[in-house]
């Protein structure tokens, strides 16, 4: 299935200016800056995806993977899913895109931007979303920059097929609760809490989390 989509020309899912995310700056190694400098696989340019399908592998995109070893874990787990994965952060976009080629990882493909400005183009042609550890923004008034709100359950609703999932977790309480009323509340949605599946990778932030004592909520809809 060939696919083409120009993320800067797609509507944004939030208005302008929102973003779901607090940019960062960070020193970028370089080791990371010549995978970035590197075209072909698994880096992808900004104004063209159709190299992420690929004839037999369905595509599961992955917003904001932070760090490459939930990406790697995930695709040397799942060889037959395609991984898009797509994150703002420039460092860990080129270490992605470093590892992958190290390790001869062939069913990624990783795209530095805003997952957001990209779900419009996709409609129906992904088999699932993965979203771990979103940033909770735990004071009120951030939560219009929370991920899951009913702006960017639309967007993904549109852009998985029916059948299709979308895998969230997360270690703020409160940000698990106000995601299973939302899409408890939604009828093109199914699903609720689950068991953490022991093939996901431990990320960062759920280390972080064990640490500082908070118990992670992983949650599994499937798109009816």
């Amino acid at each position: 299935m060939g696919h083409t989509c120009s993320m800067q020309q797609a509507p944004s899912v939030l208005r302008p200016g929102l973003r779901t995310y607090k940019p960062r700056r960070s020193r970028i190694t370089p080791r990371q800056r010549r995978a970035l400098d590197t075209p072909g696989p698994p880096l992808l340019p900004v104004n063209e995806l159709s190299d992420a399908w690929q004839p037999g592998l369905p595509v599961v995109l992955d917003i904001g993977f932070g760090s490459a070893e939930q990406v790697l874990g995930l695709a040397q787990r799942f060889p037959a899913q395609m991984i898009l994965a797509v994150d703002v952060y420039t460092p860990g976009v080129g270490d992605l895109v470093d590892r992958c080629r190290q390790n001869a990882i062939t069913n990624v493909r990783v795209l530095e931007g805003d997952a957001l400005e990209l779900m419009p183009g996709l409609p129906g042609t992904l088999i699932g979303v993965r979203s771990f550890f979103p940033d909770p923004w735990p004071k009120a008034r951030h939560h219009k920059r929370r991920l899951v709100q009913p702006a960017v359950i639309d967007a993904v609703c549109d852009s998985v097929d029916v059948g299709g999932f979308w895998h969230i977790a997360t270690d703020w309480q409160q940000y698990a609760e106000s995601i299973l009323d939302l899409l408890s509340e939604d009828s093109r949605w199914r699903g609720g809490v689950i068991e953490r599946p022991e093939w996901r990778p431990v990320t960062h932030f759920e280390k972080r989390a064990e640490r500082d004592g908070r118990p992670v909520v992983d949650m599994w809809f499937e798109r009816t």
